[in-house]
């Protein structure tokens, strides 16, 4: 019996390699479609799941997630990419300076949070967020996005995941038509979307 983990492990790292180092955030910034499909394309992401987390509600549903924020959960390789990279990227594909919704997506469900796992996390997004308010210009009081210990992640349901590549044509029509892509490029320029080091 002493020898079942060990060989659990040993295992799980032959059948599944990609996921031996892999680490976890938790990220809201309005549409998770739109997150999920922002992230995911990093190198060293391993997938993005969409989501709601931050509440207390048990079983949260599309329909009703009181309480809790439309959330995207990355697992990804942490000897490829680390979390101040996906916090980076994170940051210039939302509107940090509201925190009333994003882009047309308003109320409590669409507010951007930064969910961190323990202290070392909670600074390094205290940190992207400065980052982000040097480039920005602006004071770092403008920066309205929420800082909340991780909690538990409940997946959505199975037709919002993926759902840029299931449904391209709509997921592309309520983006522009939402103003998302306008909106970054409004206040992030020519580092819209971009993981290039921050311009402080």
């Amino acid at each position: 019996m002493k020898y079942f983990f060990t060989l659990l492990i040993l295992l799980s790292i032959t059948l599944n390699p990609l996921l031996t180092f892999a680490d976890e955030a938790i990220l809201a910034g309005g549409c998770f479609w739109c997150l999920e499909h922002d992230l995911e394309s990093l190198n060293g992401v391993n997938y993005v799941e969409s989501g709601y987390s931050g509440g207390s509600l048990q079983n949260p549903t599309y329909e009703n997630h009181v309480g809790h924020q439309e959330v995207v959960f990355i697992n990804y390789d942490e000897n490829l990419i680390d979390f101040k990279d996906i916090l980076r990227l994170y940051l210039r594909n939302i509107d940090p300076l509201d925190d009333g919704g994003q882009f047309c997506d308003r109320g409590d469900s669409y507010i951007p949070v930064i969910f961190f796992d323990n202290e070392q996390e909670e600074n390094q997004s205290r940190a992207a967020l400065l980052s982000a308010s040097k480039e920005l210009k602006l004071p770092l009081k403008k920066i309205k996005v929420a800082l909340k210990p991780k909690s538990k992640f409940w997946a959505a349901e199975d037709y919002h995941q993926n759902f840029a590549d299931n449904n391209e044509l709509k997921y592309k029509f309520y983006r522009f038509t939402c103003g998302r892509d306008q909106k970054l490029d409004q206040l992030w320029g020519e580092n819209a979307r971009s993981i290039d080091v921050w311009n402080e």
